[in-house]
């Protein structure tokens, strides 16, 4: 084989291992913090979460808002990916204008 396509040792090995150390270290902070939640959340408050107390017109607002939210969440990303559809379709069309010069007419 070429010297271009064998594989060497050294070509990835340290990107190999600084992956694994950062897989790593995400999944210990993920198992201690699924470990530790549970605790802190039932430490203080009784339980009750960061609320406090909670009662029929508490649950009923966080539903109104919920529905409310839903809705202008999909319109406004739906505006954002509208404005940037036009943004790349620009670029696009001015791309393929600056294409061979002696096909863009005039004299």
């Amino acid at each position: 084989m070429p010297d271009a396509i064998q594989p060497r040792a050294e070509d990835g090995s340290d990107t190999i291992r600084s992956m694994r150390r950062v897989k790593t270290t995400l999944f210990v902070w993920a198992a201690l913090l699924v470990l530790a939640l549970p605790a802190v959340a039932e430490a203080h408050n009784d339980g009750r979460g960061f609320w406090g107390a909670t009662n029929d017109k508490v649950v009923t607002d966080a539903g109104f808002i919920l529905i409310a939210f839903f809705p202008l969440f999909v319109f406004f990303m739906s505006m954002l990916q509208k404005y940037l559809d036009k943004r790349k379709d620009a670029r696009i069309a001015h791309k393929a204008g600056l294409g061979n010069g002696r096909w863009r007419g005039g004299w």
